[in-house]
């Protein structure tokens, strides 16, 4: 019975890790689009 307990938490550390890391990988494009973005337009606006 321990272990089925000690396997459950373990499980659902894992999937909360990996739910953390996609929302991190997310939050990281995003950051990245928005300097492209940024660069872009101070290329266009500088020419």
């Amino acid at each position: 019975m321990a272990d089925n307990y000690l396997e459950k938490k373990y499980e659902d550390m894992q999937r909360r890790r990996s739910k953390e890391q996609k929302a991190r990988q997310i939050a990281w494009k995003k950051r990245m689009d928005a300097y492209r973005k940024r660069l872009e337009n101070e290329k266009n606006g500088s020419l």
